[in-house]
């Protein structure tokens, strides 16, 4: 495919992402226990309609039934219709959708959403991971289900720890194009890449704040990879610890004024938080669990999902002030969504790598089968 022609489409997609039609009316009929799915009945819907709409709904805390519904949404596939009913047969809304059948769905699925959680849907999230085949690891981009992927790298060596600049259509991640692990800044729409850190040694883990003006990564430039901090345009870099413990795997919290770590503390990694001012790690209690690595702060602020290593691999949970950790399924490397409920993870299957979504509060994993080779390590669009 012609270079042109690539961006073009890639351009694209990053636009026609459709505005929710979503309103707050009526009153929504109480569901008792959040940490259950809330039972919706789907009539009238087939094929990709039907698929879209399962899917964004079972991801954010909804369980699809034939009977006993609390919820029942009624409409067509072509055109996307849908009219949404609580058990008291109260309507909510009733709706036509434009724009072709996938997109439309989704856009019907956020405004159930909308209408019930009062949260916003992540039906139109994109996501951007790594795929290995064989040898060769490439970035991709899609849709937050796997649909419509596209090939971000084409440089047929390792490639890793993608992060989304917030607010724009630009990404910084790992690249070993060089024959060394450098930082390297790749804007989608023109395909403009440049060095951001290449330092000696290894340059990695880059996360860019939430506010989009500084950057935390590992570098190992002084010896032992250590925390860096610096400015987005890559300037001021600081040095944020210093010692011959390994860190790794920072994160930032919403406000973007911490920083979340790990750090090894007597051989076993453990979580840290450290103003990025500076100042004294704080060591994250973890009751229940050892040998973390990869947390995410949750948009909200209040939770912080992480792997836990111990006769296999779980993604588990713990408030972002620390305590005893939530072990949610099997899993590693978890990444909130905007709605700060759903988390995509990677899950072993087979000797490759799957991406999978869950709905932290009911637990409900739904695996993405639409991709193909081994993947791994994806982020959410910003």
């Amino acid at each position: 495919m012609k270079k042109t022609v690539f961006f073009g489409l890639l351009a694209t997609l990053l636009l026609c992402i459709p505005a929710s039609h979503a309103e707050e009316t009526g009153t929504v009929t109480a569901h008792p226990d959040p940490n259950k799915a809330i039972p919706i009945s789907l009539t009238g819907y087939s094929g990709v309609v039907l698929d879209v709409l399962k899917t964004d709904l079972e991801v954010q805390g909804f369980s699809v039934v034939t009977d006993q519904a609390q919820f029942s949404v009624t409409g067509t596939s072509s055109p996307v219709k849908g009219a949404l009913m609580d058990n008291t047969k109260t309507y909510r809304f009733n709706r036509a959708y434009s724009g072709d059948d996938r997109s439309a769905a989704h856009t019907l699925a956020d405004d159930i959403v909308f209408a019930i959680l009062k949260i916003k849907g992540i039906g139109h999230s994109k996501i951007v991971f790594k795929s290995q085949n064989g040898t060769a690891a490439e970035l991709f981009l899609s849709d937050f289900d796997g649909s419509n992927p596209i090939a971000v790298t084409s440089d047929r060596v390792n490639v890793g720890s993608p992060a989304w600049i917030p607010g724009t259509r630009a990404l910084l991640y790992s690249s070993w194009k060089s024959g060394f692990p450098d930082i390297v800044i790749h804007d989608l729409f023109s395909g403009e890449r440049r060095s951001f850190a290449k330092y000696p040694g290894s340059n990695l883990s880059p996360s860019v704040s939430p506010d989009g003006k500084k950057v935390a990564m590992i570098l190992s430039k002084g010896g032992s990879p250590d925390l860096y901090v610096c400015d987005i345009d890559g300037k001021n870099l600081r040095q944020l610890t210093k010692g011959s413990d390994d860190e790794s795997s920072p994160c930032w919290s919403p406000d973007s004024s911490k920083i979340c770590f790990v750090s090894r503390f007597a051989t076993r990694p453990s979580l840290f938080v450290l103003p990025v001012d500076g100042g004294t790690p704080r060591r994250l209690s973890v009751g229940g669990v050892s040998n973390i690595t990869e947390p995410d702060w949750s948009p909200d602020g209040k939770t912080i999902a992480f792997t836990a290593q111990g006769g296999g691999f779980n993604i588990c949970t713990i408030p972002a002030e620390g305590g005893t950790a939530n072990i949610i399924t099997e899993g590693e490397d978890p990444a909130w969504a905007s709605n700060s409920r759903t988390v995509i993870f990677t899950r072993r299957e087979s000797g490759k790598r799957v991406l999978s979504l869950l709905d932290v509060p009911t637990k409900h994993v739904k695996d993405i089968h639409r991709i193909s080779g081994s993947c791994s390590q994806a982020c959410w669009a910003r």
